[in-house]
């Protein structure tokens, strides 16, 4: 991804500069609608120091997700303070261990944030085999998007054979895998993505039983050609302009698992028409079940049936998925923010080792 915008820097005082070879993205200030590079700063300083029971690691590959925007906002259950490093997860390598659990080169998934290094507890660490799956699935299909994915549809949706699955986003890290579990549980799987070149990929390479490009216009015309039955299942992710072509489509007893609402991370459009209404009203008389949930709630339960079964399936090849990776950390502002407006193509990462 081209085009990234020059960053702020700011050093910090060290005692010793020639250790500094540490860096970190900040956030600068709260976004106003949609971030911009201002939002971020770039920061430098010495390598930390692993203490008792912490390890010192390197970060290769960094997560970029939606939910970050949130955070970014004051007005959310944890905000991340001005100042602070921006959130995310990482797969590391250890370069220092004073736990006896853990030694240096092995491959860790971490929540350490934007950085090139961090030291950290261990307790918190997941160990990495590169001999299974290549590492960079720990942060997509093998990861946080993909036990979204593997929940919400599992928990919630709960697919049968013949009916319609509908899911947004449908080329990105988690709707890719929800259509293709869908089609597993032997349900019809109908995908909305943006663009010419992404709806190929759904349905030439993913093998989704339709798909609709939601740029094309008339987008709830063609989602209703597409979906001549109604819709028995709609994972939600996006909202906006595609719930309200989705709505008038489900069916009795639908179920709509809601794991996100990226339309709406940077404010509510002006354009966007009230949709409560008219929502409620179909919730009522169709008796929809429509969950919201976070996937964490569900790790103590499901992680491991989760990494055991889709990591099988895409071990297999089953199961396909795309990476979008950037390349180094001051790349990672820019493609955050053409992120939250459809730029990147598949799960978006950025390597930093």
């Amino acid at each position: 991804m081209a085009g990234v915008a020059p960053l702020a820097r700011s050093r910090r005082k060290s005692r010793d500069d020639k250790m500094s070879a540490y860096r970190q993205i900040v956030l600068a200030s709260r976004p106003r609608g949609v971030p911009t590079s201002s939002d971020f700063r770039l920061e430098e300083g010495p390598i930390p120091v692993a203490e008792r029971g912490q390890v010192l690691v390197r970060t290769l590959y960094l997560s970029l997700d939606p939910y970050m925007r949130g955070q970014m906002n004051a007005a959310t259950p944890d905000p991340i303070e001005i100042g602070a490093t921006m959130a995310g997860e990482v797969v590391a390598e250890i370069l220092q261990s004073t736990h006896p659990a853990y030694r240096p080169g092995e491959l860790v998934l971490a929540m350490t944030g934007w950085r090139t290094h961090a030291a950290i507890e261990a307790s918190g660490l997941r160990r990495l085999d590169p001999g299974q799956t290549p590492v960079t699935t720990a942060l997509g299909v093998l990861g946080m998007p993909g036990f979204a994915a593997y929940t919400g549809m599992k928990l919630i949706g709960q697919p049968k054979e013949g009916e319609t699955v509908v899911v947004a986003a449908a080329s990105g890290p988690v709707g890719s895998l929800v259509g293709q579990l869908a089609q597993l549980a032997g349900a019809r799987a109908v995908g909305i993505a943006g663009g010419a070149e992404k709806c190929a990929y759904v349905r030439d390479e993913l093998g989704f039983d339709a798909v609709v490009d939601r740029r094309a216009g008339g987008l709830p015309q063609a989602l209703a050609r597409a979906c001549p039955d109604g819709i028995d299942v709609y994972f939600e992710s996006v909202g906006g302009p595609v719930w309200q072509a989705v709505l008038p489509l489900l069916n009795r007893y639908a179920r709509v698992p809601v794991c996100g609402l990226i339309g709406f991370y940077n404010g509510v459009p002006r354009s966007n028409r009230d949709m409560l209404p008219a929502t409620m009203m179909t919730i009522v008389r169709r008796s929809l079940l429509v969950q919201g949930y976070i996937n964490t709630e569900f790790v103590a339960d499901h992680y491991a049936d989760f990494l055991r079964e889709v990591g099988a399936l895409v071990a297999s090849g089953r199961v396909r998925y795309r990476e979008d990776i950037v390349e180094g950390l001051e790349a990672a502002p820019e493609a955050f923010i053409g992120m939250l407006s459809g730029r990147n193509f598949g799960k978006l990462l950025v390597r930093v080792g």
